[in-house]
């Protein structure tokens, strides 16, 4: 018997619609994280992706839980002296909510070239309207 190896080409990839309104925001990134890396699927390989393109609605109306919405800070440097920046959650969320999204799935997938090409198929709009329709993605219902 040898061991089967799915590779790219053998991969079938389909769309799943994902409502972000009223979800507490990390459980949501794993659940996310979870679908991009094809963790869902029984043809799961930890070296190549399996999983599905992520289309995330109404990211203005995530939540978290506890004082985060007042003391969570997102912090950068943009690699030049003194270029320490600084973001609170409450900022962020009312200038580029899809951004909170796409930083926690980030921090839950692989930090590495896999990772990056995971994030790819993610597809985050800020309301409820998004432009894949005609890709017919499925409603994850949770």
């Amino acid at each position: 018997m040898k061991t089967y190896m799915p590779s790219e080409k053998d991969v079938k990839k389909g769309w799943v619609l994902i409502d972000a309104e009223g979800k507490i925001l990390g459980r949501l990134a794993t659940k996310i994280a979870m679908i991009l890396s094809g963790k869902t699927k029984p043809i799961y390989t930890p070296h190549v992706i399996t999983g599905d393109y992520v289309i995330v609605i109404n990211a203005e109306k995530i939540r978290v839980t506890g004082k985060k919405d007042s003391q969570k800070t997102y912090v950068h440097h943009t690699g030049y002296p003194t270029g320490y920046r600084e973001e609170t959650y409450e900022k962020l969320s009312k200038e580029k909510p899809e951004e909170i999204i796409k930083k926690a799935v980030w921090g839950m997938v692989p930090h590495n070239k896999l990772g990056r090409k995971m994030l790819v198929n993610l597809k985050v709009y800020r309301g409820p309207e998004h432009p894949h329709k005609a890709q017919m993605p499925k409603a994850l219902e949770s």
